[in-house]
């Protein structure tokens, strides 16, 4: 309900108080920052499965009846991307995106000689789902945003609606999180409730598992921190604590998108950074940025791998890196998006899609920790962007500064006009601070004072601490 209102305020209001250039340079700076990160934590994970190597320890795995598989190619997701990036309506962006619905037919085939092989025919159709969609709407509010800083005052009033949206929106935020702890537990109950049983915990299945995890602290509690105080000097163990209540949500929700709305509070009021900076690398962040899923694609395309006797090369291995990267940037913010996704890197790697539900049982409970891992990272890259954008910040500052002295100084003094009734012929300048000037007989001169400043006029003007009269 808040995390449509959310975004397009945010992102509006954020981009209407900058000018082209700053943020254009501070959406380069935090596109590069989520690539980065999201590489490193690809890499973090490749390192851990081929070092432990769950896949070759623990026994074989017992598939369930009502784990899901799923079909898709690198080709698909790429155009499903282009195609929500540009949506053909924007209202119906709102609660609609475009995907490919691909169907499979694999059939045997009598070839010459009388050899038999299997031939897969694809169909591919795109349909409409039901769901936000957010890449649509990312890209119409930075272009929404970046007119309105360019028109400036004629966009005044959109500046200040989208500005008072937010405000209210946020205030409703609020309200929903003295509620949120509830909602939480009973999430996660309801999952626990749903196991069947805990076998699922231990063998194969729970090396995978203590290999995900592990990848998963050192990428979100040594990796991000480390860079966040090589960057900025800050005290990540304060920054952490701040970030608590976002965390939380995450893990509960499993959604980077739900959980927007209690990251913007922690980052901005906690963590007290910059709501221009915030309101426009979150949303962002919460699309594009998923180090979480990276990293758990990485490891599970091993894992699969392993678990089949496939060897990987060094070539295979640099491929996993790299698609699980583009991978994880196309799978959509909700919960266990990853699944969908993770066919790609098998693809890629030429295994066998339906492997996928290997790992299905113990999915629910990885996706939980790999989205606060996604949250975590979108925030500490709010705290690097405003720090590397800290220039650019305070010269709008200064800018907004001298355009309020500006109008301040244009509304402070007012000049009372000739021949008003009981003022006999004289010209008074009445200043901000009520001195009156120095009036002589002669109605020609009005002289200031010497402890007030004249009033700048501009080079065309032909007076300046003196006004003369005609009659």
């Amino acid at each position: 309900m808040l995390i449509l209102p959310l975004i397009v305020s945010s992102i509006i209001s954020s981009l209407a108080q900058l000018d082209a250039q700053s943020s254009g340079k501070m959406g380069i700076r935090a596109l590069v920052y989520y690539f980065g990160t999201t590489i490193i934590a690809a890499i973090v994970g490749i390192v851990l499965v081929l070092t432990i190597r769950p896949g070759k320890r623990g026994g074989t795995i017992e598939i369930k009846a009502g784990a899901k598989s799923a079909e898709g190619r690198t080709v698909d997701t790429v155009l499903d991307l282009f195609r929500n990036l540009f949506p053909d309506n924007i209202m119906e962006a709102a609660f609609r995106s475009v995907g490919t619905d691909l169907k499979v037919n694999r059939t045997t085939v009598i070839g010459p000689n009388n050899i038999v092989y299997n031939k897969t025919i694809y169909d591919p159709q795109v349909v409409k789902r039901d769901g936000i969609n957010v890449l649509g709407l990312l890209l119409f509010c930075i272009l929404f945003g970046i007119i309105i800083s360019r028109l400036k005052e004629k966009a005044l009033i959109l500046k200040q609606f989208f500005e008072a949206m937010l405000e209210v929106v946020m205030q409703l935020v609020r309200i929903a999180m003295l509620y949120s702890p509830i909602g939480i537990f009973f999430l996660i109950v309801a999952k626990m409730l749903e196991m069947d049983t805990l076998k699922d915990f231990v063998g194969s299945l729970g090396l995978y598992m203590v290999t995900v995890l592990a990848g998963l602290f050192i990428h979100g509690f040594i990796v991000l921190p480390l860079i966040l105080f090589i960057v900025t000097r800050m005290n990540v163990f304060k920054y952490i604590r701040g970030m608590s209540q976002a965390l939380v949500t995450a893990f509960g929700t499993a959604s980077s998108s739900a959980t927007l709305p209690v990251t913007y509070r922690c980052v901005e009021e906690k963590n007290h950074i910059d709501p221009r900076v915030s309101r426009f690398v979150l949303p962002v962040g919460a699309t594009v940025n998923m180090d979480g899923t990276a990293l758990y694609e990485a490891v599970a395309a091993i894992y699969i791998a392993q678990l089949n006797g496939i060897p990987l090369n060094a070539v295979k291995i640099i491929v996993t890196s790299l698609t699980s990267t583009l991978a994880s940037i196309g799978a959509a913010s909700i919960p266990q998006a990853g699944l969908v996704t993770m066919v790609i890197v098998l693809n890629a790697l030429g295994l066998p899609s339906d492997e996928v539900r290997t790992i299905y049982a113990v999915d629910w409970l990885l996706d939980r920790f790999r989205t606060a891992i996604n949250v975590f990272g979108d925030s500490i890259g709010c705290a690097i962007v405003q720090h590397l954008s800290r220039h650019e910040l305070d010269v709008l500052d200064h800018k907004e500064l001298l355009m309020a002295n500006h109008h301040t100084r244009n509304d402070s003094s007012t000049i009372i006009p000739l021949f008003e009734s009981g003022k006999n012929r004289t010209s008074i300048i009445r200043t901000s601070n009520h001195v009156d000037s120095i009036t002589y007989d002669n109605p020609t001169f009005v002289v200031q004072p010497e402890t007030i400043k004249p009033v700048e006029h501009n080079d065309d003007d032909d007076h300046h601490s003196t006004v003369r009269t005609s009659f």
